[in-house]
């Protein structure tokens, strides 16, 4: 990576749309599922940024890109991206890195030292420290840091937060949550072939998505109990491809997340039991499915589910169907100009995913993840002591 002196960009000035001088210049770093699907069509419909750059080493990544962004500069590396900024000839404004996790913290710290704001995606960096390290360089540059976490915007995530909050299920009792598929074959990429000390496994990939959510919705954790699965895959790799946590929040609350990327039958995403009614959804939020097939964000059905596929609640024998809240990925980045622009809060505070982190690590404070079926994983932490004990 090409070192560099931290340097100042323009001040942000208010954004006014359609005012090129101030719209928010931005580069994508990394073409494949995140920066594909999720970065550059929420980028490209917020007219508060501009799209100046993309960049993948990939050909046939490169040519969708140059078809589907033609305004936007198609840069083979990260290093080839940094000396055009470090030469003048790129000025930009926000970086967004939709790279393995494993290169995170190098490329946002190169970000940071050009006195660019970042976004990362999850998961942030592959442990905590390098989180608590990150946060550090964004304070010492005055740039400002989030980490894309967009499923705090799924429609029925805010289902079931406006349920809590309206107290129409009582006080919550448990908090079932689960994403889970068939794809034996997995997704042929980082996420199958990476080491858990790189970010892999999908404990990281989609534990940083359900632990977070539960703790927006019941605080932090004070223990975590945890299993992991590897029922096949690369060779190299130690990553698990099934997971299940135990969650007891400080509020009393118990949170259970399932992930699994091998289940011929899927369970239900959410099933929340309170003292008075219970709320049961199966189907999975259908933006990312939305995106991945095209459908713009602006599209005036995006984010609307079928009545068909709409959660249930009450009590046994007097059931109805409870319409999903509209999901709302454009709204981080909404938040996050807004906030480069006035200066408050992004929509997403990295010490949130740092604290997801931690209950990462201690759920994998166990002995190395064997292949099932003969031998699993298990372990119970107090996160509040420190103290452990795990049996495998």
């Amino acid at each position: 990576m090409i070192p560099h002196e931290p340097s100042s960009p323009r001040p942000l000035q208010k954004l006014r749309s359609g005012d090129s001088a101030s719209l928010l210049r931005t580069a994508v770093i990394g073409f494949g599922i995140s920066g594909r699907v999720f970065h550059a069509p929420l980028i490209q419909a917020d007219n508060s940024y501009l799209l100046e750059a993309i960049v993948t080493s990939q050909p046939g990544r490169a040519a969708a890109a140059r078809k589907t962004y033609p305004d936007a500069r198609i840069i083979a590396t990260p290093d080839e991206l940094f000396s055009l900024i470090d030469a003048g000839n790129l000025a930009l404004d926000l970086i967004v890195l939709g790279t393995p996790p494993v290169n995170h913290k190098k490329l946002a710290k190169a970000a940071l030292e050009r006195g660019l704001h970042v976004v990362v995606d999850k998961p942030f960096v592959p442990n905590s420290s390098d989180g608590v390290e990150l946060i550090a360089a964004a304070a010492a540059a005055g740039r400002c840091l989030t980490v894309f976490q967009n499923r705090r915007w799924d429609g029925d995530y805010l289902t079931v937060q406006q349920l809590i909050r309206d107290g129409r299920l009582g006080d919550i009792r448990t908090f079932e949550s689960r994403f889970e598929w068939w794809m034996p074959q997995g997704f042929g990429n980082w996420r199958d072939e990476a080491l858990v000390a790189e970010g892999g496994g999908i404990l990281h990939d989609l534990g940083a998505h359900l632990i977070d959510q539960a703790i927006q919705l019941f605080g932090p954790v004070a223990e975590v109990y945890g299993e992991t699965f590897r029922h096949s895959g690369h060779d190299r790799s130690d990553a698990d491809q099934e997971a299940f946590l135990s969650l007891r929040h400080q509020s009393g609350t118990q949170s259970r997340l399932w992930m699994n990327g091998q289940a011929p039958q899927p369970g239900p995403r959410f099933h929340v039991t309170g003292s008075r009614a219970a709320y049961t959804k199966w189907s999975r939020d259908g933006q990312e499915k939305a995106l991945s097939e095209g459908m713009l964000p602006t599209d005036s059905r995006y984010g609307i589910e079928a009545r068909e596929t709409w959660g249930r609640t009450g009590v046994a024998g007097s059931l109805k169907a409870e319409p999903t809240k509209r999901g709302d990925y454009p709204q981080y980045y909404k938040q996050l100009a807004e906030a480069l622009q006035t200066g408050g809060p992004v929509p997403v505070d990295p010490q949130d995913a740092v604290a997801v982190l931690k209950v990462i690590e201690n759920a994998r404070a166990t002995p190395a993840v064997r292949e099932a079926p003969i031998n699993h994983n298990y372990s119970r932490i107090n996160t509040g002591s420190g103290s452990q004990t795990a049996h495998g």
